[in-house]
């Protein structure tokens, strides 16, 4: 009974091991329903000037023929939620009935005008009927009530608007952006967040109005996973509606980082369930946005028909905050050691000094010196294939078990034992021996492990569920007591480059939110049989993908963090072309976060946690950020990334490029 109690507590989603979707109300916008018992609905936002009718037109059109069900446009100002309707004329008049969402912020006068036009309205409660100034308030129970009674005024007349007109409304809470009386009674949290939401909920619920999907993105995976799953819970408790939820990473950046990240955040809540609609921010072409939107969502097709994981009857895991799992120190694995990267190579026979490069290694020929980069990886796994010269300090190869018994140097090289091999083995390694491990053996190996401090698990599943059958094994392993180290090993088939990150984003990434999990290897077997040069490119994949996963659930930081917005028609430079110039600048700044924001909107609030921003503040014009603090203002665009780097180096944070690497 307790047991039970205590899993309703702290239930977010409808069951840890069997797959299945929460039960929504359906919430129609125009042509598409959202919620209920319809298929997760992929959107994007355009980026061109909302009052450029054709260029806006042409790109939507662009965005429905990518896969696009439902398309976002700002409308900072009255003038562009007045062109909407022209947008929406000349889609209509082309045969697109895609339905159309007005993005409000700061401008309620705008929302109005909006949802009459549009089916859709998207507010930010952090800052549609408040001013951010970045200011702690002490507020009484009388003046905190008296804020709400001013916020519902201003939000009302939205509120009805969109009943007469059946306009659905999406209530969209930014990590970055959360009000100063939020901030002053909730902090910079995921209470905040939801709180911030659950205000305007309670005004639309008064007025009979359940038109609604909420959100709770931040570009932090850990905040905004805990965000929603906290969201789940008060919505239960406080017997609101089960409304649809919009899931998305804000400022996810773009290429494999912004992949990556989006599904660390996005996926994770997939796989328990949660999420109606999806966005996937990518600073790219909207155009590029959905398809990767649709790769994760189409995932979980049939997915309920997986194989059977035995049920989470006690949970040790807190899912509304980051703790790590508690872990012996094994060499350095566990403890307090970061997450290590293992890299699969067994499927390529001889490798070459050369060739180690798809690993982060370089072999200097003419110094017979080796140089890593910030993705080198920690150890290789050769399997039956034992490389042939002596590895860089920092590196080191792991072997299957027979091999290893046969190697010369047993010191240097660790064994991998399958659970058949480990229960009859006579020798091990000293100091660090590698279990594989499948999540149906963890109860057999118990025994074989209590006790060990010389074990690290490589562990694996083959079931479809693959992020909610290793939860349970390391459920099964905390309520055991053990402490070993555990590796998370995923294996895909050949597919292409972007599933593949999107799947060891989710699958491992969903862990290492939750504090489980002290590495990470993606298998090869799938390659084995490919050309060598197919081989190598998905070695340097996995290994990439590895380090760019642990960096996306902050488990990591192994290099620059780019919080860039997605871009749109409020954006005030090219932000494509400007992110890669900040980046080919400062992309050796290990660990360092830098804020790209198009405009101020997207400024100082959305860019969170970021060390440094760079933010459009008028057409040719930056400010820069430290923090929240602005540095400088009005900094011509053609100097401001040098300048930028001037407050970098003054901070202390600027090395040169070069400098990072270790020989």
């Amino acid at each position: 009974m307790q047991a039970k109690e205590l899993l309703e507590k702290i239930k977010y989603c409808d069951s840890l091991t069997s797959y299945s979707r929460r039960k929504t109300i359906p919430v129609r916008v125009g042509d598409v329903i959202i919620g209920g018992d319809n298929p997760i609905v992929v959107q994007s936002m355009t980026t061109v000037d909302t009052m450029d009718t054709q260029g806006s037109v042409e790109q939507c059109i662009r965005m429905i023929e990518s896969g696009c069900q439902l398309i976002r446009i700002t409308a900072p100002s009255i003038k562009e939620a007045e062109n909407l309707q022209n947008i929406r004329n000349e889609l209509r008049k082309r045969g697109y009935n895609t339905p159309l969402v007005a993005d409000i912020h700061f401008t309620p006068n705008a929302a109005e005008v909006a949802a009459r036009i549009v089916e859709k309205v998207r507010i930010n409660p952090g800052n549609y009927a408040d001013k951010k100034k970045f200011e702690i308030i002490e507020y009484t129970d009388q003046s905190y009530q008296e804020e709400l009674e001013r916020i519902r005024e201003r939000f009302l007349p939205l509120v009805k608007i969109c009943k007469e007109h059946g306009t659905a409304m999406r209530i969209g809470t930014n990590h970055g952006s959360l009000s100063d009386r939020i901030m002053s009674r909730y902090g910079d949290t995921p209470l905040g967040m939801v709180e911030s939401a659950l205000e305007f909920l309670r005004i639309c619920e008064d007025e009979n109005f359940h038109d609604i999907v909420i959100s709770m993105k931040s570009s932090n995976t850990q905040v905004m996973v805990q965000a929603y799953r906290l969201l789940v819970q008060k919505l239960d408790e406080g017997g609101f509606k089960t409304y649809p939820l919009h899931l998305g990473v804000t400022e996810a950046g773009d290429g494999e980082d912004g992949r990556i990240k989006s599904a660390v955040g996005i996926g994770t809540l997939l796989e328990d369930g949660l999420g109606d609609t999806v966005r996937v921010s990518l600073t790219e072409d909207p155009e590029f946005e959905s398809p990767v939107a649709k790769t994760l969502v189409d995932r979980y097709l049939g997915r309920e028909n997986h194989a059977p994981i035995p049920a989470i009857t006690h949970y040790p895991i807190t899912p509304f905050e980051h703790n790590k799992r508690n872990s012996i120190e094994v060499f350095n694995f566990g403890g307090t050691n970061v997450p290590r990267v293992i890299t699969d190579i067994s499927a390529v026979a001889h490798i070459t000094e050369k060739e180690m490069k798809n690993l982060g290694h370089f072999y200097l020929p003419e110094l017979d010196k080796w140089k890593m980069n910030d993705q080198g990886a920690d150890y290789v796994f050769s399997g039956d294939h034992p490389i042939p010269f002596m590895l860089p300090n920092g590196m080191k190869e792991i072997q299957y078990y027979n091999h290893w018994l046969a190697a010369e140097d047993r010191n240097n090289k660790f064994p991998a034992f399958t659970l058949a091999e480990f229960k009859l083995a006579e020798e091990f390694h000293y100091g660090l021996n590698f279990l594989f491990l499948s999540d149906v053996e963890v109860e057999e190996a118990l025994p074989f492990i209590e006790g060990r401090h010389d074990v690290v698990i490589i562990l694996h599943s083959d079931n479809a569920h693959n992020m909610a059958a290793l939860r349970r094994a390391f459920v099964q392993l905390m309520e055991n007591h053990s402490q070993i180290p555990v590796v998370v090993k995923v294996d895909y088939p050949a597919q292409t480059q972007d599933k593949t990150m999107l799947y060891a984003a989710t699958d491992v990434g969903g862990l290492l939110v939750d504090g489980l999990g002290e590495g990470i290897m993606i298998g090869l077997e799938a390659y084995r049989e490919a050309p060598r040069e197919v081989l190598l490119e998905q070695v340097k994949l996995h290994n990439s993908v590895s380090f760019g996963v642990l960096q996306a659930a902050r488990t990591r930081m192994s290099k620059t963090e780019y919080i860039s917005c997605p871009s749109c028609g409020r954006t005030l430079f090219d932000l494509q072309e400007t992110t890669a110039m900040i980046r080919k600048r400062t992309d050796h700044l290990k660990g360092v976060k830098i804020g790209i924001m198009g405009c101020i909107v997207n400024g100082p609030g959305e860019m969170a946690d970021a060390d440094y921003g760079y933010v459009g503040s008028g057409k040719g014009k930056i400010t820069l950020y430290k923090g929240k603090e602005v540095v400088k203002r009005s900094v011509a665009s053609e100097k401001a990334v040098d300048e930028l780097i001037e407050i970098i180096r003054k901070d202390g944070m600027w090395i040169e490029p070069g400098e990072r690497l270790e020989v």
